[in-house]
C-alpha cells in the first residue's frame, strides 16, 4: 500500500507509531513534512504538500492522541 497526501489518517497511524512520544501540538510543519516524506509507505510528490494539508495531518494526530 502506497501513502498519498490525502491518506491523512493512515500517515497519522504510521507517524504515531514510528514517533510515539512526540507531542503533535508542537510539531513543527517542517519536521512534520520531514516526517511524512520518510515513512516508508509515503509515495507521492513531496511538492504537493501544503500547510492546509500538513494541518489536517497535525490535527488528526492531535486527535489520535486523545
Amino acid at each position: 500500500m502506497s501513502l498519498k497526501w490525502i491518506d491523512t489518517l493512515d500517515i497519522v497511524l504510521d507517524l504515531d507509531e514510528k514517533h510515539p512520544d512526540v507531542d503533535p501540538q508542537y510539531i513543527r510543519f517542517t519536521d512534520l513534512h520531514q516526517w511524512v516524506c520518510d515513512l516508508e509507505e509515503f509515495d507521492d510528490d513531496p511538492e504537493k504538500s501544503s500547510e492546509q494539508i500538513l494541518e489536517a495531518i497535525q490535527m488528526t494526530w492531535i486527535d489520535e492522541k486523545d
